[in-house]
This record gives C-alpha cells, structure tokens and sequence, in this order.
C-alpha cells in the first residue's frame, strides 16, 4: 500500500535521513523506533507528506503522491492519512465534537454528515456524555482519544501517530495501545507509530529500528 523509496533528506549540514526505503501493506501496525535524532519524526513527516524529501518517493498504491502540486496533494492528505501526536493538539477553544469535526469539514463534507460521524466514533470511543466538553475539561486520555477520533473522521487509509502515547500514564497508554488494534480490526487501517514505547513496538506487526539516518533492522 505505502512504499517509500530511497528517500534523502538534509538540514543543512546534517542530513537526517539517508536513502531510505520501506514497504508498508494495507491492515498492518508498524512501529518505528531508535534513538533521539535517529530519523524517526522525519520519516513519518514524509510519509505523511507533511514534509518533502530532497530526493525519493513516497506511493500509496502506486502513485506518488510527492510529484502532487500543493493544493491536490493537500487534499490527498485531508482524505487518505489520519494524525496524531504526542501531545493532542486539540484546538482548546472547540468542543469534543467540533474538534473531531474540523477535517471532514475542511475536506468539504457538509456539517450534519460530518457531526454523525464525529458522534460515531466518539461512541465508539466511549465519549459521548463528553461532546460538548472542551478540552481542558478533559483527562489526558480522554484528550487523546478526541485526537484519534479525529484522525479518524475522514476514514483515512492510514493513521500516523508520533509519540501517541509518551504524555499518558501507564494506564491511559495501556488504553490507547489496545484501541489502535481494536481500530485495525475493526476498520483495516494501517497504523504506523513512531515510538520510544518498547512494550507497544513489540506489540506491532512489524519494528523498523532507525539509527543515524537509516533502517537498521526490519523486525516481524
């Protein structure tokens, strides 16, 4: 589903990532791990296509959707790739709802489609007496389920998350890491996750262990 080939990508004097090459397929969980400054955010960016190489190419089934201009590859983002980070980023003056809302809004569906899908998957999340909530009314986990609901909204074909679990507590970490398989099983999305989390990169189909720039093990 996902190829990223020979990808090259420099800051200056100091190139982060050096010909870089995996293959991901439909359905599959896997995490990315290594050292601080070992490539790994870099990696998911560009795969995410929030970022672009100096040199390579990322495919989703086939097409490379880096030779996109801005604005088409803009909305490839918004409708095939869901996100999460460490730390939410949850828009603080927007309810649950409108939060979980805002990129199927952005992507052009109309509100009350896009307000019954947030209230789907914030069901399944088991937030619905939270939807009008903010997010500073919110538990640290109950924020970060918001955020996967988001990611979620516009039925991506791959979610990416960087550090999803790094500011939780043990419990709330545990949580998330059960909800990304319960999600695979239930909607088939692939899931890739960047790491520092040993317990969650065993758990995933697949570790791609990164260390200066490179992948140095591909472990099933």
């Amino acid at each position: 589903m996902i190829e990223v080939k020979n990808i090259v990508k420099t800051y200056g004097d100091l190139q982060v990532l050096r010909n870089v090459s995996v293959t991901i397929g439909q359905g599959e969980i896997v995490s990315i791990v290594g050292a601080s400054g070992a490539g790994k955010t870099t990696l998911l960016q560009i795969i995410g296509t929030l970022d672009r190489p100096d040199s390579g190419s990322v495919l989703y089934d086939g097409v490379d959707v880096l030779a996109l201009k801005d604005k088409a590859l803009a909305h490839f983002r918004n409708q095939n790739i869901g996100f999460v980070f460490q730390f939410h980023q949850l828009l603080p003056e927007f309810t649950t709802l409108e939060n979980v809302m805002i990129p199927a809004l952005i992507g052009g569906t109309e509100h009350n489609a896009a307000s019954q899908r947030a209230k789907q998957l914030l069901q399944y999340m088991g937030l619905t007496d939270r939807l009008h909530h903010k997010p500073a009314q919110l538990s640290g986990g109950e924020r970060q389920r918001v955020a996967v609901a988001r990611a979620l909204v516009n039925q991506p074909q791959v979610v990416l998350a960087d550090e999803p679990s790094g500011s939780l507590d043990t419990q709330n970490k545990e949580e998330l890491h059960r909800l990304f398989f319960d999600l695979r099983k239930e909607f088939n999305q692939t899931f890739v996750i960047v790491t520092h989390d040993e317990t969650l990169a065993t758990r995933a189909d697949r570790t791609l262990r990164m260390s200066d720039g490179v992948i140095v093990n591909d472990e099933s």
